[in-house]
């Protein structure tokens, strides 16, 4: 996958995790990220994750820590959150949502 971007070049990396698999997708996400950037050790312009989408966001109620994990670790934003199973369920990711969950 890493040879793949650094072939292609994309303007945008998104990483797609599920959210049910809790701390499992933040060490995907940090072991992906470091390959992109190991294997692009010869490159100018190495490319990392821009950013991150996560499936199944409808199925984890009020349990929003692995998608905070995910934030903090890279730095980088939750772009889109899948909420269903086609292309129009992907919606932006509602940040007073979220801190509502933590504050109950």
């Amino acid at each position: 996958m890493a040879n793949l971007v650094h072939t292609n070049l994309p303007d945008i990396v998104l990483f797609v995790g599920e959210a049910l698999v809790g701390n499992d997708a933040i060490d995907q996400l940090t072991k992906f990220n470091q390959t992109l950037l190991d294997s692009a050790k010869d490159s100018r312009n190495p490319k990392c994750i821009d950013g991150i989408i996560m499936t199944k966001f409808d199925t984890v109620d009020t349990k929003v820590g692995t998608a905070l994990n995910m934030v903090h670790t890279t730095g980088k934003p939750i772009v889109f959150v899948g909420v269903g199973q086609k292309y129009p369920h992907l919606k932006k990711l509602n940040v007073q949502t979220v801190i509502h969950a933590l504050m109950d």
